[in-house]
């Protein structure tokens, strides 16, 4: 039912968004005369490499700059980049890879390998489900950029202030998921684009309902700052990218 429902609603999701889409590749491709589109290798089930497809919203080779995570400042970021960033828009693109059964609608965000090799043993339970457009943690830190954004090092502070929690978000989802957890994040997703804190409010009395860990849904609030904490599994804070 759940592969059912991703061809369905991919399907669907492409015919309808394809009257923002073609423009906005076109905004792309005029730009700098490179396509608008952005391959990104990922990490997908099994650990096995897959080729993601992304509306690009960089610079060309920006790939290249050795920096995976990404600030609302990043320099690389072009002009048409940034609407698509605001909107999302490059995750209607990553549809085609639910289509092909490389990725599902819901389920952990794909990494890239400098990412996953980092993982604890804990975290590779991630990796033992189809990675997915949305989910809890897609929801969390839909403002990862705006976290990033004044940061010295993205990828340290991104390991250290976003990783650990997106990780647990991850896992409890692999343990608890269901269809219907499946179409309530496809809701709350569309909700958070309205009203940001209303999903958020919505995402804390899903995680007490699913049972998690009363710092998680705190944390999952995002009332507060957020401070250094170890990835599932660890025994102290990632400090480094190794």
């Amino acid at each position: 039912m759940k592969r059912l429902l991703d061809v369905a609603v991919a399907a669907l999701g492409l015919l309808l968004a394809s009257p923002v889409l073609l423009p906005v590749m076109f905004l792309v491709w005029r730009q700098d005369r490179h396509s608008p589109f952005y391959i990104a290798p990922r990490v997908g089930r099994g650990e096995a490499m897959f080729r993601m497809v992304k509306l690009r919203s960089m610079v060309i080779n920006a790939d290249k700059s050795g920096v995976d995570s990404t600030s609302g400042k990043d320099p690389r970021i072009t002009p048409v980049g940034q609407f698509i960033r605001r909107w999302k828009l490059d995750e209607l693109t990553q549809l085609w890879n639910v289509l092909k059964g490389d990725m599902s609608l819901v389920g952990p965000r794909p990494n890239v390998k400098r990412e996953t090799d980092l993982y604890t043993p804990e975290e590779k339970r991630l990796l033992g489900v189809r990675p997915g457009i949305t989910d809890i943690a897609s929801i969390v830190f839909a403002d990862e950029g705006d976290i990033l954004k004044d940061s010295r090092d993205p990828d340290l502070d991104y390991n250290q202030l976003i990783r650990p929690w997106k990780s647990r978000l991850g896992l409890l989802y692999v343990e608890r998921a269901t269809l219907g957890l499946d179409l309530y994040l496809i809701w709350l997703t569309v909700k958070a684009i309205i009203s940001r804190r209303a999903a958020l409010d919505e995402v804390m009395t899903l995680l007490e309902r699913l049972g998690a860990n009363p710092e998680v849904v705190r944390v999952a609030g995002r009332r507060e700052p957020l401070h250094p904490h170890p990835p599932p599994g660890a025994t102290e804070i990632v400090t480094s990218r190794g």
